[in-house]
């Protein structure tokens, strides 16, 4: 880090919150006269007018701050791959296999299986002991792979939300002990819950695709895609690519910086509801993971792509971003009001005890976050940066001089020199 950055940092750090600095307030509403600790669901606006992180956002009674934290809805857990099969073999006519499984609550479990186009079932049990003595039956499950046919294919087992430390496993269908090679499993999420950031039903149909695109404002993240697709077709098994394109990257303190590169991903929209040689087969899958981008602070084009192949276009309703729901929670006093103050950009986080010895309570109060309005006090924050840094050409013009100022010197000295 160079001194000027160093310099602006520090400048930056030691900014203090008042409220005559922030762009904008927004008040609780819903309250009532209860007491007590008090959450209240923030929306995409929120993001897009606050500094990056939320780092901003302050919480007034009146004219004093008032301590906050800002939970996010626990997002699931990366699935640990390749858990090894043990003692993968034959038993009868069935594939069998065991699972030591990570301490903890889980509830799907995906088999990485190599075969193709297969329809098979497998029974399931679980037990807190090796060797799965007083085991207990978790369910029978339909696994698939019918790419052949152009539906799609899924190896997820949609167990129960279960805490059993092994796993017992008997497959029955045309999959070998050589075609397993490993799970994966998620783990089950406190509460997933989401907030729509933007949505539209216009669809632009070209050629075998079907396009829908986005603005979504500085700031604001999305986690995920989801579709609301017609009754018809009632199985289909399409290909969807994400594309986020960043808009022109803020210019920085030391020149225009180049904008980061577009972000993409993919998955598959998915829907199979249908008995296949006498197995019953239900899934349905219609939202896929966003690409995670960040382009600091610059708003960004979302162009999401769906692949219909041959087939006629789905009849989409809805197309939806959203985000994991984030909630601000606080300890109201009865009769109060409370406002929330952003978009002054100088302030880093606040750190307050009440974020770190925060206990969520089962019957925490839940309010609302009313209209945002410029706030009517509003005051340009005075510059805390240094006069040089604040006039940078001031500085190359004394180098100059300097520069000058010697070589007129010089080129004296030169000339008084006596002549040998």
């Amino acid at each position: 880090m160079n001194f000027r950055a160093m310099v602006v940092l520090l400048a930056l750090a030691a900014a203090t919150p008042e409220m005559r600095y922030f762009h904008y307030e927004r008040p609780i509403a819903g309250l009532g006269s209860r007491a007590g600790q008090t959450c209240v669901a923030l929306d995409a606006g929120t993001f897009a007018h606050a500094a990056p992180g939320l780092t901003d956002v302050r919480l007034y009674r009146g004219t004093a701050e008032t301590p906050f934290v800002i939970r996010e809805a626990a997002p699931v857990e990366q699935k640990q791959r390749e858990i090894a099969p043990l003692n993968l073999g034959k038993r009868h006519s069935q594939t069998t296999f065991e699972a030591a499984m990570p301490e903890g609550r889980y509830s799907d479990v995906e088999l990485d299986v190599t075969a193709k186009n297969f329809i098979a079932t497998v029974a399931v049990t679980g037990s807190h002991t090796e060797g799965g003595s007083e085991g207990t039956e978790l369910g029978m499950f339909t696994i698939f792979d019918l790419s052949g046919q152009k539906l799609g294919r899924s190896t997820v087992l949609h167990l129960p939300e279960s805490d059993f430390r092994y796993l017992y496993f008997a497959i029955a269908g045309p999959v070998k002990p050589e075609d397993v090679t490993g799970l994966s499993v998620e783990r089950v999420p406190v509460k997933q819950t989401y907030v729509t950031v933007a949505d539209t039903n216009r669809v632009v149909e070209k050629g075998r695709e079907t396009t829908v695109q986005f603005k979504v404002p500085a700031n604001v993240p999305v986690e995920r895609v989801e579709f609301v697709v017609g009754a018809e077709p009632a199985n289909f098994s399409r290909d969807v690519t994400v594309q986020v394109v960043p808009d022109a990257a803020p210019k920085q303190t030391d020149g225009a910086a180049e904008p980061p590169a577009p972000v993409e991903s993919s998955g598959n929209l998915l829907r199979l509801h249908a008995t296949r040689d006498g197995h019953r087969i239900d899934e349905e899958h219609l939202a896929v993971d966003a690409p995670w981008a960040e382009f600091g602070g610059a708003g960004s084009t979302w162009t999401v792509t769906i692949d219909n192949g041959d087939d006629a276009p789905l009849a989409i309703n809805d197309v939806r971003l959203e985000m994991a729901e984030r909630t601000l929670c606080f300890d109201a006093a009865a009769g109060a009001s409370y406002a929330l103050f952003l978009g002054d950009p100088a302030l880093a986080a606040p750190r307050y005890d009440y974020a770190t010895l925060f206990v969520p309570e089962a019957d925490e109060a839940q309010a609302t976050l009313g209209p945002e309005q410029a706030n009517p006090e509003y005051e340009t924050r005075p510059d805390a940066r240094p006069f040089t840094e604040r006039h940078p050409a001031l500085l190359w013009v004394a180098l100059v001089l300097v520069v000058v100022l010697l070589g007129v010197v010089a080129v004296r000295t030169a000339k008084e020199a006596p002549k040998t």
